[in-house]
């Protein structure tokens, strides 16, 4: 197998557009990955009651225990990093909420003395938020008056149940701002139109588990990856890399344990991680050679810094009559952004976005937030619990900002090793008192508006520990290589043919989930990428 153009580490969203864009141009692009293609014989529906659920779809890599993970501690946190490693990376099991940053969350250090500013605006990622909608069949409404004027969904927005109603009609009469949600949802007739999806060739579009026949979720798995094979990308899984090699300041490529076991290289002439905010980081950290004990790329001392998960609380409300809680499309109903930006007069900075979703079925509310805070949901009780709250629910899922600490990171942890005898992770992080101090105001006043739609019984988790499934940060971009890992498009300063394209390069999280901009910012380092080599 002859040495390729590029090498992307991980299959993920990052990966896989990034692979399609490079391979469609001609490139010879080759991706390795850790995990296998998702088996979506068992699809998980929002109604059943299946034990096996949990067994199939872990969120923990430690609870999981697959091959394709690592170890990964987290003691040290009250929130536990989730991810699920294989093609299409952990959009196989997000929810597909889609929110471009808003144009103040670039610059933080200027508006408010915190964080660090992006070494570019909102308006230069504008069009690649535009050209990630379309590619992935993003459905949502333009006209949101918290940005500046853009381009807009080519969907339409998913429609509103009746829980989204009552919670409109609620902000409304709380002088609330809302707007309706957008999701990578997109109505099964339109697959076709994507321009590197499975539907393109006529192949079956994978994961259905969006509440509705009628629309399909676009994980890259079935967005991406097919037409990046179509392309002449390649992909070999259960391909668990164990450390970069380096010669003379460049990247030659890596070395990796296949699916049997062995270990190989592999060469290329320019290597792409995209392994996420912790993978990405272990990977570095692993790269060091005789002369440094600080890993690769990493004059700065910041790869594995600086971590951020989003704090993440969550409230719902129950209501005495039924609200279509149960089942709906996967995503936001309605978002809210009115307490976003600082206002001095809160006792903290920054702020959160707030997304209304379904409160799920029956194992949701046995087993998920902010269920599980509720002790009185087994025993005597039980039938009558489940009757008065299945489908009369709706949650706000709370996602804060989370400002960014050298002290929050990533750590190698060679008392556990993975299956390539490469170290496990140990995370090191803290929610500090400004973060505490935003939930709880934000929780409070979603409380208040669930109350305000009628709702006779309101539950909230103050900080949901299963949570952490945005990564971002550990290497982070920058103009200056004393105080960051890569420059404004992903080249990293110590090894200029070495180049991340995931979230690890954020230098601030916003409030907002974070694959839009994780979309956009691939596409960006992609063309960027393919203007600056000569091939």
């Amino acid at each position: 197998m002859s040495d390729p153009d590029v090498l992307i580490v991980g299959a993920g969203l990052a990966g896989g557009m990034t692979a399609a864009v490079l391979a469609e141009r001609g490139l010879d692009v080759h991706c390795l990955e850790q995990g296998d293609w998702p088996d979506y014989s068992a699809p998980v529906h929002p109604l059943a009651f299946d034990p096996e659920t949990h067994r199939r779809w872990p969120r923990l890599p430690n609870e999981r225990n697959s091959s394709a993970d690592y170890p990964l501690t987290a003691e040290d946190s009250p929130i536990d990093p989730l991810m699920w490693n294989g093609v299409g990376g952990s959009t196989v099991l997000y929810l597909a909420k889609w929110h471009r940053m808003l144009p103040g969350d670039f610059r933080v250090r200027s508006s408010d003395g915190v964080g660090a500013d992006w070494p570019f605006g909102y308006q230069e990622l504008e069009p690649w938020y535009t050209e990630a909608e379309a590619q992935l069949g993003v459905s949502g409404l333009a006209g949101d008056p918290a940005y500046p004027p853009g381009g807009a969904p080519p969907h339409p927005p998913l429609p509103l149940r009746d829980f989204g109603r009552r919670m409109a009609h609620a902000l409304d009469s709380l002088g609330w701002d809302w707007w309706p949600g957008a999701s990578a949802v997109f109505p099964r007739e339109s697959a076709a139109s994507l321009p590197y999806s499975a539907a393109a060739a006529g192949h079956d579009l994978g994961a259905v588990s969006t509440g509705r026949r009628a629309t399909v979720k676009a994980s890259a798995d079935v967005s991406h990856w097919p037409g990046a094979l179509r392309a002449g990308a390649r992909l070999t899984t259960g391909a668990q890399v164990r450390r970069l090699l380096l010669s003379r300041g460049r990247a030659d490529g890596v070395e990796y344990c296949d699916a049997q076991g062995r270990i190989r290289t592999m060469r290329a002439k320019q290597v792409i991680l995209c392994a996420n905010g912790i993978g990405t980081a272990r990977l570095l950290l692993a790269s060091g050679d005789t002369a440094s004990d600080r890993g690769a790329a990493n004059s700065s001392g910041m790869v594995g810094r600086n971590l951020m998960l989003h704090p993440l609380a969550a409230a719902v409300g129950v209501f005495a009559e039924e609200v279509d809680g149960a089942v709906s499309p996967l995503g936001a109903q309605l978002q809210s952004t009115h307490f976003y930006e600082t206002d001095p007069g809160r006792g903290f900075v920054r702020g959160a976005k707030w997304g209304l979703q379904p409160a799920g079925g029956p194992e949701a509310h046995l087993f998920s937030y902010p269920w599980t805070s509720d002790p009185g949901r087994w025993g005597a009780g039980f039938a009558a619990t489940m009757r008065e709250r299945l489908g009369h629910s709706a949650m706000w899922s709370i996602v804060s900002e989370d400002l960014p600490s050298p002290e929050n990171r990533v750590l190698l942890d060679p008392r556990v090793r993975d299956r390539a005898g490469g170290p496990g992770v140990r995370v090191r992080y803290r929610q500090d008192g400004n973060s505490r101090r935003l939930l709880a105001f934000h929780l409070a006043r979603a409380c208040e508006s669930l109350r305000a739609a009628g709702a006779h019984t309101v539950l909230q988790e103050p900080l949901v520990r299963a949570s952490g499934w945005h990564l971002m940060g550990t290497a982070r971009m920058g103009e200056d290589p004393r105080t960051s890992v890569t420059d404004p498009w992903g080249r990293c300063h110590d090894v200029p043919n070495l180049h991340i394209f995931d979230s690890s390069t954020w230098p601030t999280s916003s409030g907002f989930n974070p694959a839009a901009t994780q979309a956009a910012m691939a596409l960006r380092s992609s063309a960027h990428f393919l203007s600056e080599e000569s091939w």
